[in-house]
């Protein structure tokens, strides 16, 4: 079955960085657009970045020139790397296969000093 898992979220300062990255399992990864999402308390779950088949990615003005998406197929996992973070990114992200119920469980972040 369709299985995705986030990891490398954490505790991390304001200003530093953390990549996370989403193994996937059950479909064919390299023919699937996908994204990544994230959801603080009391909030909706927000859009952050998506990725297409190729590459090419586009991300929401929130974290424009600061997170960067991309994808390895051959390793069938995706990754955000997140820079110059901020204690608004503190939330729960979740990687998602666009157009489909996929979801994995999240990982937290944390950004606070």
């Amino acid at each position: 079955q369709v299985q995705l898992v986030e990891s490398g979220g954490g505790l991390v300062q304001p200003g530093g960085s953390l990549r996370l990255s989403c193994a996937a399992s059950g479909f064919s990864f390299g023919l699937s657009v996908m994204g990544w999402y994230r959801q603080a308390p009391g909030k909706q779950r927000e859009f952050l970045a998506r990725i297409e088949t190729n590459g090419a990615t586009s991300y929401a003005d929130s974290v424009k020139g600061r997170f960067t998406a991309s994808r390895d197929n051959a390793k069938i996992t995706m990754y955000l790397q997140m820079n110059s973070l901020k204690p608004e990114d503190t939330a729960v992200y979740y990687c998602h296969r666009i157009g489909t119920g996929s979801w994995g469980q999240g990982t937290q972040v944390t950004v606070s000093s």
